[in-house]
């Protein structure tokens, strides 16, 4: 009959169990920069969004990576500095490192692509794809890793860093969301950090003025925690 028609028409794409259209979701995040070839970081943070409707959205995110000093070193950079003491004697080599501290970003969400699996008879899990674009600050400490006779590695670093720098980078990511009920989902996100800065200077003695794009990849996985209730549901999905 016609109802059953209509029924039968229904795109199920669309049928979403949950909505977004006006509510606020607080994620917490946990991630890697696996970008950088010299130093470790592991970051965490919080991504607070607000729902304009089902596509469109405003978030801000904060991330913060610590500074564990010799610690967040990588092997490359203990080769790297062994290399030039050991083959050249070149007692002068310092490998630059830059390790991002903190970051925070206010971005434009996107989410054209939402979709539907069929995992195991009947039960189904809603998800979608969602893009970002938006400026924010970067917290950068700079060091310089050098040979040293008494470390056990044979490298080190100073205490402090050799300089502290904020940049003001544009921020573009993808970021995929899988709905568990109406107010949970499980949040995979990766956001690039891009920013403009002087070359990495390898000789302490011949200042650097060159310029270089730079960028810090995040890629992180959390839970999206969406706020207020959802409004009931009109009819069934």
């Amino acid at each position: 009959d016609e109802l059953t028609s209509k029924k039968g028409n229904r795109n199920v794409v669309q049928n979403r169990f949950f909505t977004k259209t006006g509510r606020f979701e607080l994620a917490p995040v946990l991630g890697i920069v696996p970008n950088n070839p010299f130093v470790k970081r592991y970051v965490g943070g919080t991504l607070i969004a607000y729902h304009f409707s089902e596509v469109i959205a405003m978030e801000g995110a904060f991330m913060y990576s610590p500074d564990l000093g010799g610690q967040d070193l990588k092997a490359l950079t203990h080769t790297l500095v062994n290399i030039a003491e050991e083959g050249s004697g070149e007692v002068n080599f310092q490998q630059p490192l830059d390790k991002m501290i903190m970051g925070a970003t206010f971005a434009a969400r996107w989410a054209p692509v939402y979709g539907k699996i069929n995992l195991i008879g009947e039960r189904v899990l809603n998800f979608d794809f969602y893009g970002t674009a938006g400026i924010g600050m970067l917290a950068v400490n700079k060091y310089y890793a050098s040979y040293d006779s008494a470390s056990e590695t044979g490298t080190s670093i100073p205490d402090q860093p050799v300089e502290k720098k904020t940049e003001v980078p544009i921020n573009l990511g993808v970021g995929l969301d899988f709905f568990f009920s109406n107010s949970l989902a499980l949040k995979i996100d990766a956001r690039d950090y891009f920013y403009v800065d002087e070359k990495p200077q390898y000789d302490p003695d011949t200042p650097q003025t060159e310029k270089r794009l730079y960028n810090n990849f995040i890629a992180s996985v959390g839970f999206g925690v969406y706020f207020p209730k959802m409004q009931e549901r009109r009819y069934d999905f």
